[in-house]
């Protein structure tokens, strides 16, 4: 860390013995776009609610980097897993092969947002002149972390792509997904928007809007001092109802959405759908410096291309009345390519203690990375717009 060689690296099992000022400060440094998720404020919040705890199997092991003179110069949210769940980037395939092996995958270590499959900051770090040595020693520090711990594996994911080449050169094993983003070619208005794509896909487009508020459905967009707490009842029945169905056990309390209205009502937008004066339907998003980050989706009542509406195209609305540069709209689903999002990459970092096992799983990385750029590029070639500008200037995330 340069001049700084008394910094201590502490280990904390809560974020409620941390300055949510200092830690701020390193997560989300003035003069770069805001993310809330790595925010104080929205990890604690999945603390103090339940949602995510020792309990829940996310065990805090926050690190925290501190100067000679007690000053936090650094961090990291990290935890202790004894499961897979609520990651978004999927290693039960590895669980499996070392158990089958004879070896125990859980507990590892996990450097990320719960439940959060949206890319930004793991090593927090202010931007100073020592920054990049400052990550160094958090990965570092990680790393002996788990190896003190004992633990399988290290894996820190949804970083930047900037910091996954800093943790590919301490030695982490480097992996690639995708997702689908919607990205902001300076649109005034959603018919700019639209203007830029094929004929076909605008004649779409507005069918779907069309048809999504048939029935005397209404949609509006609730942020700040405007969400309540009677918002938050009918969006936790929705977030409820959809999760149960889906995942057969949703992660977030109730309590977690009320922390949040508290704590980060300006960064929380709800597109809320109503249908003879009752709330039916709900998207949660997250308002970033230079992005909306859509987040969770729910419904009580289902009707046809509600979830577009609600999830994409209201999103893509807000994003251009805020001049966001993009929208972030979660894990999966191919139909976003058809509605403007096109494939960008993600990216996530793993350290594996076992010499064998970490070998066998880079050769895997090394095949599965080429198979995701060859899915980008195949994906690229149906984005819906008029002209070839959108295959490759937008495939890559730079935060």
């Amino acid at each position: 860390m340069g001049d700084s060689e008394a910094a201590i690296i502490r280990v904390v099992d809560s974020l409620a013995s941390v300055d949510s000022e200092s830690w701020d400060a390193c997560a989300n440094p003035l003069g770069e776009p805001a993310n809330p998720f790595v925010s104080h404020g929205f990890l604690s919040a999945l603390e103090e609610s339940g949602s995510a705890t020792r309990h829940t199997g996310w065990l805090a092991q926050h690190i925290l980097l501190e100067d000679e003179a007690g000053k936090l110069a650094g961090c990291m949210p990290m935890y202790l897993k004894n499961h897979s769940r609520g990651e978004y980037v999927f290693d039960h395939g590895w669980a499996n092969a070392l158990e089958n092996a004879g070896g125990n995958y859980y507990p590892k270590l996990q450097c990320s947002v719960p439940f959060t499959p949206a890319t930004g900051p793991r090593l927090l770090v202010p931007n100073t002149p020592i920054r990049e040595a400052v990550e160094d020693t958090l990965l570092e520090g990680a790393i002996e972390i788990a190896r003190r711990h004992g633990v399988s594996s290290l894996h820190i994911t949804f970083l930047p792509e900037r910091q996954w080449k800093r943790a590919g050169a301490h030695g982490l094993l480097q992996r690639t997904d995708q997702q689908f983003h919607w990205h902001n070619r300076g649109y005034r208005t959603f018919d700019d928007f639209l203007a830029d794509l094929s004929s076909r896909k605008r004649k779409m487009i507005r069918k779907e809007r069309e048809r999504a508020t048939e029935n005397g459905i209404t949609v509006e967009c609730v942020t700040g001092n405007d969400l309540t707490e009677d918002h938050w009842d009918a969006f936790f029945t929705f977030y409820m109802d959809t999760g149960a169905r889906k995942w057969g056990s949703p992660y977030l309390t109730r309590d977690f959405f009320s922390l949040i209205n508290e704590r980060m009502a300006d960064e929380t937008l709800l597109v809320m759908a109503r249908r003879d004066g009752k709330l039916i339907a709900g998207a949660l998003n997250f308002i970033g410096g230079d992005a909306l980050y859509g987040r969770n989706w729910g419904a009580i009542e289902h009707h046809p291309f509600l979830h577009f509406e609600c999830c994409y195209y209201q999103a893509i609305e807000f994003a251009i009345s805020r001049g966001l540069e993009r929208v972030e709209a979660g894990a999966q689903g191919e139909h976003k390519l058809a509605r403007g999002y096109v494939p960008s990459r993600t990216y996530s970092a793993h350290w594996i203690a076992n010499t064998s096992f970490r070998e066998a799983v880079g050769e895997y990385l090394s095949r599965e990375r080429q198979y995701v750029d060859r899915d980008i590029a195949i994906l690229g070639e149906y984005a819906p717009f008029r002209h070839d500008t959108s295959k490759d200037e937008y495939q890559e995330d730079d935060f």
